[in-house]
């Protein structure tokens, strides 16, 4: 009767000892600058997809849920914020980076107005606190704009300063990634900093046979570099889990 007594103890150490050795989840909710690509899509690659790399798969997971086209309105409508938020344990973290759908004013079916958008971010926070899990709001990838003269614009508007206000309000880490790309983007400047989108000439891709001129989206190496920049980010804002990172070079750094 007494190693009956004992058997169920047992059981609830084995479950906590297996709970605990579980990877952290990190998910990955955005837009096509994050998101996994299709084969007949490439070489386009969103910037999440460069990430596990930095992880220990057994520590870490990374689970890229983000999606082509969707603004933090649609995200929601579609079910796929709640999606995350019932997956989510204890322990896991969300970055979170929308803007450039939100922005799109001549988009209907994407368009979501700034005080919307504000109280989406804000929604987003709540909801993964209240599953114990960790929250990291990211402003947008800036696109490759320069004008005849090779001067950098800014093509987002309000949308990063209202990330910027409710991680401040809300106390959540912030990896500005709006910022540090356009770091990058200077630095390159208007000819090099076609090799990290989808800038080529007809036949050069046989995905695109009439060539294409997108200044939206990543490269493999520019992918690689933005994940480079989120992983920079990880280190200056999020020291949890930039203990559990792989150590190895910067891709920004690196290159």
């Amino acid at each position: 009767m007494k190693t009956l007594r004992i058997l169920p103890v047992l059981l609830v150490l084995l479950l906590a000892a297996f709970v605990a050795d579980r990877p952290v989840t990190l998910y990955l909710a955005g837009d096509s600058t994050i998101a996994q690509k299709l084969v007949t899509r490439r070489p386009e690659t969103g910037w999440g997809e460069m990430l596990q790399q930095h992880f220990d798969i057994d520590r870490v997971r990374v689970d890229n849920r983000a999606r082509n086209g969707r603004s933090t309105r649609t995200f929601i409508e579609e079910g796929r914020w709640q999606a995350i938020v019932d997956d989510l344990r204890p322990g896991d973290y969300v970055f979170i980076e929308f803007g450039h759908n939100d922005a799109s004013v001549d988009k209907v079916d994407r368009y979501t107005p700034p005080a919307d958008y504000r109280r989406n971010l804000a929604r987003f926070v709540a909801d993964v606190r209240a599953k114990n899990a960790n929250p990291v709001l990211m402003t947008p990838v800036m696109r490759r704009r320069f004008d005849e003269n090779g001067v950098f614009r800014d093509s987002h508007g309000e949308y990063p300063d209202l990330v910027r206000a409710v991680a401040a309000e809300l106390d959540v880490p912030l990896i500005d990634m709006h910022r540090a790309s356009e770091r990058v983007l200077r630095e390159y400047g208007p000819d090099r900093s076609r090799s990290l989108f989808l800038i080529f000439g007809p036949g050069e891709q046989p995905n695109y046979p009439a060539g294409l001129d997108d200044n939206t989206h990543f490269s493999p190496i520019g992918a690689e570099i933005m994940a480079g920049l989120a992983v920079q980010g990880i280190r200056e804002s999020v020291p949890a889990l930039a203990a559990l990172l792989v150590v190895q070079p910067d891709s920004a750094a690196a290159r």
